[in-house]
């Protein structure tokens, strides 16, 4: 099976599974126990937590807590920011961020959506036209995540704050972290990241704060991850997102510029008579979205699939729907829309399986369009 699909979820990767599993043998103890184990534990919850990040922010003035992945990240975000007025967000958001907006939006929060162009990357203009003085936060995502466009969130975030100094930023950056180098600026407030996007477990994530941010927690109880994340903590987690990262960000410009090497030879090797490029020239060199326009997108997985060959639909969040309410955002035509295929890459792809990836969805998709 040639897998390429790893913007949903990438496979665990098996040294940081290893080397963390002692925390679910002989390192067992629950971190907040004040006995050795427990503290021994807490001792190294700590250090993945310092870790983490270090790899994108100064920990003088940021701080990460621990969450059960990026979707509570963001309703985090979403809830314990959203205190007054209106916020703004981009149309195209992860399911967790508008669904959270959605519910905001029924607890008497106006709700601000700003447009996307082709590509899937905001209307910059727009966006910030959005912003006033009554603005508690806005939202935009770092990386798109159904057809890879880059948002320039720092500079986006420097004029949020001209314009309104008091409203809090929040990016979803579950799909950068660890695929494109980067450093938090001060006037990014929030920051969500995911463990399984670059080999770690599922149930994993991080919010990461601006320390001086007094952000009420979503989830209360034991106070655990100083009053921000009530909940037995967990350490496995923790352990196998850090030495997932520890690996990811090892050569993060040489995977890099070997994945958008292939990100490129894929399209270079579709038929241009068979599949549209939705994804933007200067787009993640991790996602490469096309359309079989005319074609049925989950029909052409399924026969994707049989000929081991596996890619997804769009964002694996919505896809219980017809279309992709992102790429639909972007203006598409319904033939377009309903043709959509979303490729994407990890550190670990390799050029022979884009290669032979790139046969199997010519060879499908010729075959399916001939049956109707």
């Amino acid at each position: 099976m040639i897998y390429l699909d790893n913007a949903a979820t990438t496979r665990p990767s098996s040294g940081a599974v290893e080397r963390a599993a002692c925390f679910l043998g002989e390192n067992f103890y629950n971190p907040s126990a004040t006995y050795g184990g427990g503290v021994s534990a807490a001792r190294e919850l700590a250090k993945f937590r310092a870790g983490l990040l270090e790899h994108i922010a100064d920990p003088a003035k940021f701080k990460l807590v621990f969450t059960s992945g990026g979707t509570e990240a963001d309703n985090t975000a979403l809830f314990g920011g959203a205190r007054r007025g209106n916020i703004v967000v981009t149309a195209g958001e992860h399911a967790a961020v508008e669904r959270s907006a959605a519910a905001l939006k029924s607890r008497g929060v106006e709700i601000r959506v700003a447009p996307i162009d082709q590509g899937g990357g905001v209307e910059e203009e727009a966006f910030l036209a959005l912003v006033d003085a009554n603005t508690s936060l806005a939202c935009v995502m770092h990386v798109n995540n159904e057809t890879g466009a880059v948002n320039d969130v720092f500079s986006l975030s420097r004029e949020v704050k001209r314009k309104n100094p008091r409203t809090l930023f929040f990016s979803d950056g579950v799909q950068a972290f660890g695929k494109i180098p980067f450093t938090l600026p001060e006037s990014i407030d929030l920051y969500a990241v995911s463990a399984h996007k670059i080999g770690g477990p599922k149930g994993t994530g991080a919010l990461i704060k601006r320390r001086s941010l007094d952000l009420p927690p979503l989830l209360f109880g034991g106070g655990q991850e100083e009053n921000a994340r009530s909940g037995t903590e967990n350490v496995f987690g923790a352990a196998a997102f850090y030495f997932a990262a520890e690996e990811t960000f090892a050569d993060l410009q040489g995977d890099r510029r070997r994945v958008s090497s292939y990100r490129d030879l894929l399209w270079e090797k579709l038929s241009k008579e068979l599949f549209l490029k939705i994804s933007p020239e200067e787009g993640s060199p991790f996602i490469l979205t096309v359309s079989a326009e005319g074609l049925r997108g989950e029909v052409l997985q399924r026969m994707l699939w049989d000929r081991s060959l596996a890619v997804g639909t769009g964002s694996a969040c919505s896809s219980k729907h017809r279309f992709s309410r992102v790429i639909a955002a972007c203006g598409y035509r319904e033939s377009v829309l309903d043709g959509v295929l979303r490729i994407s890459f990890s550190r670990e792809t390799k050029e022979e399986e884009v290669l032979r990836a790139a046969e199997i969805l010519n060879a499908t998709a010729a075959e399916f369009k001939g049956k109707i």
